[in-house]
């Protein structure tokens, strides 16, 4: 409720509280502000004057500034401390004109400061202009206050679809807002009559519920419809004095109609009992757009009534979609944990078994099986199958001839659903649904579901298990896909590993000829040496110079296929793992210079550059000597192989902590990018890249790549820029290992 500070006293002159203690100033300032009609109080100290102010509220404080207990200076400060006096206008008058109590006057709070010889007219305008000021903003205030209440009234008033408590906080807020001592609200009803059904009323009052109020004739007497009485007792009307509400001693009332669709619905009707009220127009004009809103919350209520009807129907068909929805979530999830089991698995008869175990158990069948179909035997036998409640028939082969009524529809990708009118001699009266199994190439079974006579399967049931026997389908065809690849790969595996028995058989059935003819060619030579001495004449010794030139070709060639032959053997050993690492410690400043001996003269013969790195001193490593000869060896014949004339080959080695390198590149050559990966297959060469025409078998690599790996180590190869490297990289301290 507003205060009475915020809130204009009704009929009343300004109060004025005048503050000094000389009396003859007191009595010539209440003269001249009785003059003016204004109410006088006064006090003769600052400290009576809180007391005074406190008890009688004045409109405006004239205080002197020079006063014995508490001073005006004093009183000022004090007073604008109070929640109440902090608007009160306060006039200072004073003999006091110098600057400092001029500035101190109007730090305590003073509103305005006069000096005596006081100029009466003036002092009478300054009262005037501070008292309409005062006015104006208590007003002001009051109205904000108001328009606040009437936004936070509005809220809680739209906030509610409750008729019966918008109209219940609608009495309450409104007899806060305009401070009144009653407010009702009165309903016309459909008979005609109109009665207050809301009220609120301060306590001790006597209520006026459901009391008639006929105030329909009383609001057509006004263009608005609007009734502001501010003294019943004086007003014109005799009407008033014999209405009800004047009978209960009401003095002044506000009645506000309340009007929706251009009909009025009742009245907003605001009560004082204890003296005359004069409503202000803006509590006038507030009250109007509070009755309006109070017009739209009924409104709203109503409507809210009206279709509450509404929702019990609509609640019945949300329950009805929503028991819809959740059967479909529930097929959505089954459907996905069936497809996701199927498709995990590329076994048929998992498959089918999880199928009929699932559906069996989502859909509370009474059973479920499938069938495979034999299309050219025109049978069909019941693989699998889940039961709860009746006799199994799992392993039953049905002859299609003899159901053709069914088995043609579901060879043809038809389901169907039926119930059988003779009981079944094993299983009764059941319905029945059946889905056929099939994909693009055909039926491959079906699936049955079964369950009593007086539970039907649903249309939605029917598609989940249209979608099962489709994820089947797939499923089915993928396992025997996977089946058909699976017996081709052991085939496969098999011819590989004939070829490998093969060419191990062939390998040592070989070398034991080749060691014969390696022995006889020997002999051979050690033959010819004994018959140069013999052999004088011009004629023998052309036939001897072509029989050695013919020897040396024998010779190379039979190293030639004895090398293959070995690298092939070497290569089946290591693929077999067979083949144990013997390591051993190798000083590599002497072990290395033997060894590349010969690429010193191969190289300068062909005009290629040979360039060897590596660290003094070179530490020893531990590695296998044959081995690591071995792999050396053929990368350095590769690079020689396939360097043109006047390009580099480089041998570079260097230590890391717990590993070392070798590098070997040679530049001027280039292995194209979708060459690298296939240089490492056995028997493969890259395509026009010998620019020495020397030809080869194409295991070199793969050897080396083996021997890499069996000494514990990473072959890798980098191809651009016309340089070619090959980086192996072996451990300083390999575990010891055996094959």
């Amino acid at each position: 409720m507003l205060t009475d500070r915020s809130s204009p006293r009704q009929h009343t002159p300004p109060r004025i509280l005048i503050i000094d203690d000389d009396q003859s100033t007191r009595l010539v300032l209440r003269k001249i502000m009785a003059e003016e009609g204004y109410e006088i109080i006064e006090a003769s100290n600052g400290q009576e004057g809180l007391q005074i102010f406190e008890s009688y509220q004045p409109d405006l404080v004239l205080t002197d500034a020079l006063m014995p207990v508490m001073d005006g200076f004093q009183y000022c400060a004090q007073l604008r401390q109070k929640p109440n006096g902090l608007d009160v206008p306060l006039l200072i008058i004073t003999s006091l004109d110098d600057e400092a109590s001029i500035d101190r006057a109007f730090e305590v709070g003073a509103t305005d400061y006069i000096t005596k010889p006081v100029h009466w007219a003036v002092l009478r305008q300054r009262v005037r202009r501070l008292l309409q000021g005062s006015r104006a903003t208590q007003e002001l205030r009051h109205q904000g206050e108001c328009e606040r209440l009437l936004r936070r009234i509005m809220l809680q008033v739209r906030q509610s679809l409750d008729l019966q408590q918008v109209l219940a906080t609608a009495a309450r807020e409104v007899r806060s807002l305009l401070g009144v001592e009653q407010v009702a609200i009165a309903r016309v009803h459909t008979s005609g009559h109109t009665s207050f059904v809301v009220e609120s009323t301060e306590p001790g009052l006597p209520s006026i519920l459901g009391m008639a109020c006929p105030l329909g004739a009383e609001a057509s007497t006004s263009p608005t419809g609007v009734i502001a009485i501010a003294d019943v007792l004086s007003h014109s009307s005799p009407l008033d004095r014999r209405s009800p509400t004047a009978l209960l001693g009401l003095r002044a009332r506000l009645v506000m109609p309340i009007t929706r669709q251009a009909m009025t619905w009742g009245f907003l009707c605001a009560h004082q009992h204890s003296s005359p009220r004069l409503w202000e127009a803006f509590e006038i004009d507030l009250l109007c757009q509070l009755a309006d809103q109070i017009a739209i919350a009924i409104q709203q209520s109503e409507l809210y009534q009206k279709v509450q009807w509404l929702n019990a129907d609509l609640e019945r068909q949300v329950q009805e979609r929503t028991g819809q929805l959740e059967q479909a979530l529930e097929c959505e999830a089954l459907l996905k944990r069936i497809t996701d089991k199927v498709r995990d698995s590329l076994v048929e008869e998992q498959i089918l078994e999880s199928a009929v175990r699932e559906l069996a158990l989502g859909l509370n069948a009474s059973g479920c099986n499938a069938s495979r179909y034999d299309l050219e035997a025109e049978i069909s036998m019941i693989c699998y199958e889940y039961t709860t409640t009746i006799p199994s028939s799992q392993g039953r082969v049905s002859q299609m001839s003899g159901f053709a009524e069914i088995y043609g529809q579901l060879r043809q990708g038809q389901d169907f659903q039926f119930c059988s009118i003779a009981p079944n001699p094993v299983r009764g009266r059941v319905a029945m649904l059946a889905c056929p199994i099939l994909d693009d190439q055909g039926v491959l079974g079906d699936l049955w579901l079964i369950n009593p006579p007086d539970r039907p399967f649903s249309e939605l049931e029917q598609r989940l298990v249209q979608q099962v026997a489709n994820q089947c389908a797939i499923a089915i065809r993928q396992a025997r896909l996977y089946q058909t690849a699976q017996t081709q790969v052991e085939e496969l595996e098999q011819i590989n590993q004939l070829k490998d028995d093969f060419l191990s058989t062939v390998s040592h059935e070989l070398r034991t000829p080749m060691a014969s003819m390696k022995m006889a060619i020997h002999m051979l030579a050690i033959a010819l040496k004994e018959c140069l001495p013999e052999m004088g004449s011009s004629t023998a010794s052309e036939a001897l110079a072509k029989a050695h030139r013919y020897f040396e070709i024998l010779n190379q060639e039979c190293e030639r296929e004895i090398n293959l032959i070995n690298d092939l053997l070497d290569l089946q050993r290591l693929e077999e793992g067979s083949q144990p690492v013997a390591l051993e410690t190798i000083h590599l400043d002497r072990w290395l210079p033997p060894l590349l001996a010969p690429f010193h003269e191969r190289t300068r013969s062909r005009q290629q550059q040979f360039h060897l790195h590596i660290p003094e001193p070179a530490p020893p490593v531990i590695s296998n000597g044959l081995s690591l000869a071995r792999v050396l060896t053929e990368l350095l014949n590769n690079a020689c192989k396939y360097t043109p004339a006047q390009e580099a080959i480089a041998l570079a080695i260097h230590f890391s902590e717990e590993a070392w390198h070798l590098r070997i590149s040679n530049s001027g050559v280039e292995i194209p990018a979708p060459e690298i990966h296939r240089i490492f297959d056995k028997f493969y060469r890259i395509p026009k890249a010998d620019p020495w025409k020397q030809g080869g078998t194409g295991l070199g690599l793969a050897l080396v790549q083996k021997l890499v790996q069996h000494l514990g180590g990473t072959l890798t190869v980098r191809s651009s820029c016309c340089l070619t490297e090959f980086w192996v990289d072996l451990p300083r301290n390999p575990a010891l290992e055996t094959g």
